[in-house]
């Protein structure tokens, strides 16, 4: 049996091979079109022009409906987990699940949204993405120490822990940076007053989307010990 055969696995995997696919697709179209400087640019800065624009509005609304996936699987993992060892509050689980789903609406929004045409819309989608983002990913390392030694083990639950503090600190200098860049355009030069602050919002962006990624990694292991099932009933 293959490994991505075994529970709901494929699901975190996909998720993974195809987010990590969509920022480096678009980043490479947008090099070889020369629409973006190699340097750190802002990952909507390579999904800002056709046919990269395309693509990523594309292959980011198809990781946002794998997340979608695969945040409900995860919710209704640990809710079987709760209900059999009452480990896990509902309500902690119920309000991880809010936040992810949250998430993964503004990923929507951003992918529809380009930045050089509707930037205020953009601009929130992101940050829809982001904040809710970093809580669920938060309240999902709290309720793996919780359920801990169900589930996953102290590996995994610190491996997460230390994911979700590198994105919350990532996302603060991505945040205060980007207030201070003043500059609108997709090619910076280094001499730019506000250049330094570009290169650090935008680096620390890529470490924050990568964090995500990186902890939908974490839940493979855990996905191959469950699977989900649609039950279908009569109306009486």
């Amino acid at each position: 049996m293959f490994w991505f055969t075994q529970g709901l696995c494929f699901l975190p995997a996909f998720l993974v091979i195809w987010s990590s696919s969509t920022f480096i697709v678009a980043y490479i179209i947008a090099l070889f079109r020369r629409d973006v400087d190699i340097i750190f640019p802002y990952i909507s800065d390579t999904g800002a022009y056709p046919p990269e624009s395309c693509i990523f509005g594309l292959m980011t609304f198809i990781s946002a409906c794998a997340g979608i996936a695969t945040i409900y699987a995860r919710y209704k993992f640990v809710e079987k987990l709760s209900g059999d060892t009452r480990v896990v509050s509902p309500r902690l689980n119920y309000t991880a699940l809010v936040f992810g789903l949250l998430s993964c609406l503004g990923m929507c929004i951003v992918a529809t949204f380009q930045e050089t045409v509707v930037t205020c819309v953009h601009d929130i989608g992101a940050l829809m993405f982001f904040v809710p983002g970093i809580l669920y990913i938060i309240l999902q390392s709290v309720i793996s120490y919780r359920a801990f030694p169900y589930g996953c083990s102290m590996f995994v639950c610190r491996a997460r822990l230390f994911i979700a503090i590198l994105a919350a600190l990532a996302f603060f200098p991505t945040a205060i940076c980007a207030y201070f860049v003043k500059q609108t355009t997709l090619h910076r030069d280094k001499d730019d007053e506000d250049y330094p602050y570009h290169v650090a919002s935008a680096s620390c962006e890529w470490v924050c989307a990568f964090s995500f990624i990186c902890f939908f990694l974490t839940y493979i292991d855990d996905f191959k010990l469950f699977t989900l099932r649609v039950k279908a009933k009569d109306v009486e």
